[in-house]
């Protein structure tokens, strides 16, 4: 995640945990954040956005009740896996092949591709 692109108005009407759940919903609606991707620890987050530890621990248990991130005890807290099983087992696939292709040092619009002429030839 790349947390430049979080911004947080600490004048700002909505207060700073519900400003950085909001942003955070948001990357994971875009896409921006992938299922399964891990997220920053709560103490990284705070201090990389000058935040108490409190208020980021708060967005994360906010979005964790809503079914959008997953806290994994010690692993860490990861975005969600969609609740249908074949999607499921299809983000995982997805997940695990983006990890070789940053393995392989590829970019994403070459993995793109390489995807896409996957799929069309078992068409």
């Amino acid at each position: 995640m790349d947390v430049a692109r979080v911004i947080i108005d600490p004048a700002g009407a909505p207060p700073p945990f519900e400003q950085l759940r909001t942003q955070l919903l948001e990357a994971v609606a875009s896409g921006e954040l992938a299922a399964g991707e891990r997220l920053p620890t709560v103490r990284r987050l705070a201090e990389d956005l000058e935040l108490a530890p409190g208020t980021v621990a708060r967005a994360y248990r906010e979005l964790e009740a809503s079914g959008v991130i997953e806290t994994r005890g010690r692993h860490g807290s990861f975005v969600s896996l969609d609740r249908d099983p074949v999607r499921q087992q299809a983000q995982r696939a997805a997940a695990a092949f983006a990890e070789q292709i940053r393995t392989l040092g590829l970019g994403a619009d070459d993995a793109l591709s390489i995807a896409a002429a996957a799929l069309r030839a078992q068409a």
